[in-house]
């Protein structure tokens, strides 16, 4: 099975490019997509051209801003949208894809902002995100795939130093976030197959960023330690244009 994540930063922007080729080349069985910033109606018309997937939309009740999105080939059990909690999910965040082996969870995790002005927001979202991860993974193994919005080690992001504790998505309380997701017993699928390796999916437009390969890893597939051994490969796939993020690929056989 072949699962891709990308942040497309604007689907309507996007299909403008060459979405839909890059997504005929990278072929997934699932395509989660987050910041789709636009409505339900809106993503669906965007997304017409794929007409081999059952389609899946969560957007966020203040126009043009976060949203999710989610494809599959295979129609899933069930499709759950949000996390049931009031505070988080006016902003279409989450969808959650129910299958027979596991569950697979799309999010787009709040940033904390310029000023930081979420951060407290953002450490009440991760607690009640991985209790909600948790919860799933009592009945079946969880996938969970995105934007986590954290670079969690020195290692994945260029800038370490000058960004810790100043820039939101390297602060010691969103580091501590997915921290405890790993402590929680969920692997970082890249991490764990890749330990030493250099490689970002985020790059700011400014400053030539991406050109210069100043960036980020931001984008995650994390996954049960249950299923640990069912991994095939997790790849980067920084060739892939069009936002300023990069796809992400898992291969696995559950």
């Amino acid at each position: 099975m072949n699962i891709i994540s990308w942040n497309v930063n604007g689907i309507r922007a996007i299909v403008k490019k060459d979405f839909f080729e890059s997504v005929n080349n990278m072929a997934p069985d699932i395509l989660c997509l987050q910041e789709t910033k636009a409505q339900d109606h809106e993503v669906k018309e965007a997304l017409l051209p794929l007409t081999n997937y059952h389609k899946y939309y969560n957007s966020a009740e203040k126009k043009g801003y976060s949203g999710t999105a989610l494809l599959s080939k295979n129609k899933p059990i069930e499709i759950i949208n949000d996390m049931g909690f009031a505070q988080h999910d006016a902003e279409g965040r989450v969808i959650c894809a129910e299958y027979s082996k596991f569950y697979l969870v799309n999010v787009y995790v709040p940033n904390s902002g310029q000023k930081l002005e979420r951060l407290k927001y953002r450490k009440k979202w991760d607690i009640d995100f991985l209790n909600y991860l948790k919860n799933l993974e009592k009945t079946k193994p969880v996938i969970v795939c995105g934007d986590f919005n954290v670079a969690h080690q020195p290692i994945d992001l260029k800038n370490d130093k000058s960004n810790y504790n100043k820039m939101a998505g390297y602060t010691q309380i969103e580091i501590d976030g997915m921290g405890n997701m790993i402590n929680a017993g969920f692997v970082d699928t890249f991490r764990y197959l890749h330990p030493d390796e250099v490689a970002y999916t985020y790059w700011s437009y400014r400053f030539n960023a991406r050109a210069r390969n100043t960036g980020w890893r931001i984008d995650y597939f994390l996954i049960s330690k249950s299923i640990v051994d069912n991994i095939k490969s997790v790849k980067i796939l920084s060739d892939f244009y069009g936002s300023d993020h990069c796809p992400i690929r898992l291969e696995t056989d559950i």
